[in-house]
């Protein structure tokens, strides 16, 4: 399909990717959407968020949890697969770790190759991802599988991932109808599983701990030098211990694991997330998310059921064009499946009641960065955390709060006209009279000072093509429109910005300080409009 506009492309890559640029532009125009998704699909990562943070190791340098965030930062910025860096993103969000808890905020390296997993798995099979999340340590240590053991006295297994993989992870809490909707018993929605399915899927998470050569008691624990842990034992799977795993029969969700004469963690483990992965829950459960963090909050039953069949088949077709090698749960069909939909795609969705998304805080920074060039001073991006609401963004990757992640799914802002017409906006969780005006201040300094440590800061955006429209205010009203509202700026919007910008004169004597200061009224005034906020 023959794209005709740049404002469409622009749009595609703030769904597709971490926002739109003007080689990222080029780049939709050449090879239209199924172009760029193969050529998206075919990418090898350039970067490595862990070879990052071994490279400080071996500079001498002790990595804290900002170096994750420089990190995750310069990928957003520079790396050239930016499917897949919104993707992992979405993952994030869903296979939740947070560098906020005790348990996992000490190992930079675990998060760091986590967020790798994410990527890695991004274009794979859901089943192989979930299998991948499993046995992260960083997950295990966050969710208390890693060291779990099996029922002894008074002692029982822990049930803190059996619970979440289910409610979070796959299938969630209600049945579901392909197309996301409930399946209803009279008036009431069909539970999903039962606390027996938890204490039964429980005994299966036991028996998993460090990974090593051996499979030592000390080696489970991980607390003693005999034997000493692996150097790597943050980055590599977790590995089965059979003398800690429950051998005693494990029932959950209509499938039994009869008792072991021999323990088998692995073959236990198989069994339960094959049974995850095969449960008709996880093609609307993980499809709605997907759209959710990628395109519109409230997607019809239509749509959800479209990219449901797409995870169901393990194939999508559009036109001529067909991805997806026909397995279930094959996460290329599910992607092309969100983004291609009719739904996606359509611009006259942009203006449909209840339709897009607000754009949360990381990503709309990621938008900024991506429409300016920003570069970094030392190369390495060096933003960390923007935890606070009052003065940064109220976000920052892999800090969620909880594992149940920045914001709900299902979120609904009380006493709003969102709540009023029964739809969901997840992002405003996260949104109050603080935080709105924190991440206005925040930007108001990004956008003329720049972000990062250091003085000058050390991640600054690039204005020259901006800054030769400045004498030609509705030029640069345009540009700035293409780039970050891809040309859906309201009138209002346009005519109040224009009034600012017109305001600033340009003194002929000194030019550059009167058009320098048009751009940054022209971008912040765009960054804090709601044309820029809710991405429709």
């Amino acid at each position: 399909m023959a794209l005709t506009t740049e404002a469409e492309a622009s749009r595609f890559l703030a769904q597709a990717g971490m926002g739109a640029s003007d080689e990222g532009i080029r780049q939709v125009q050449r090879a239209n959407y199924t172009g760029w998704l193969d050529q998206q699909f075919a990418i090898t990562p350039r970067y490595s968020h862990r070879t990052y943070i071994d490279a400080l190791i071996a500079s001498g340098q002790n990595p804290n949890q900002s170096h994750v965030m420089h990190t995750f930062w310069k990928q957003v910025a520079v790396a050239p697969d930016q499917l897949r860096q919104k993707v992992a993103f979405a993952l994030s969000q869903i296979f939740v770790i947070s560098q906020l808890d005790s348990a996992v905020g000490g190992y930079e390296r675990g998060v760091a190759s986590y967020l790798d997993m994410l990527g890695r798995e991004a274009f794979g099979n859901y089943r192989s991802l979930l299998e991948a999340v499993s046995r992260h340590p960083m997950m295990g240590l966050y969710l208390s599988h890693l060291r779990n053991q099996k029922a002894s006295g008074n002692r029982v297994p822990d049930q803190n991932f059996a619970r979440e993989v289910m409610q979070l992870m796959s299938i969630g809490l209600y049945e579901l109808n392909p197309d996301g909707t409930l399946v209803m018993a009279g008036k009431a929605p069909v539970e999903t599983y039962s606390n027996e399915d938890i204490v039964g899927l429980s005994h299966v998470f036991t028996g998993f701990s460090w990974a090593g050569p051996d499979r030592q008691n000390g080696r489970f624990y991980g607390s003693s030098s005999n034997p000493p842990p692996d150097p790597n034992r943050e980055v590599l799977p977790m590995q089965g211990y059979p003398q800690f795993h429950s051998t005693e029969e494990k029932r959950f969700l209509g499938t039994v694991i009869p008792a072991q004469g021999t323990p088998d963690p692995d073959g236990s483990l198989r069994i339960a997330l094959d049974t995850i992965f095969n449960h008709p829950n996880v093609g609307p459960f993980i499809g709605r998310q997907l759209i959710q963090r990628m395109v519109t909050s409230n997607p019809s039953p239509g749509y959800v059921g479209r990219v449901t069949q797409a995870f169901n088949s393990g194939s999508y077709s559009h036109g001529n064009w067909r991805t997806g090698n026909g397995q279930r749960g094959d996460m290329r069909a599910v992607i092309a499946a969100v983004l291609l939909d009719s739904e996606a795609r359509d611009i006259a969705m942009a203006s449909a009641p209840g339709f897009g998304k607000v754009r949360e805080p990381v990503l709309r920074l990621a938008a900024w960065m991506r429409a300016f060039d920003a570069t970094s001073k030392s190369t390495n991006y060096l933003l960390g955390n923007t935890d606070s609401p009052s003065n940064a963004l109220g976000q920052s990757p892999m800090r969620s709060p909880s594992v149940f992640n920045f914001y709900r799914p299902g979120y609904v802002p009380p006493n709003t006209g969102i709540a009023a017409a029964n739809l969901v906006a997840p992002e405003f969780q996260i949104i109050h009279e603080t935080s709105v005006v924190g991440y206005s201040n925040f930007m108001r300094d990004a956008v003329r000072y720049g972000v990062g440590s250091n003085s000058p800061r050390d991640i600054q955006a690039d204005y020259s093509k901006e800054l030769a429209l400045a004498d030609e205010p509705d030029a640069l009203i345009d540009r700035i429109d293409l780039l970050l509202t891809y040309g859906t700026m309201s009138t209002a919007t346009r005519d109040l910005i224009r009034d600012a910008v017109e305001s600033i004169s340009i003194n002929p004597l000194n030019p550059s300080a009167g058009r320098q200061n048009r751009v940054y009224v022209a971008t912040f005034f765009t960054v804090s409009s709601p044309d820029f906020i809710v991405q429709k």
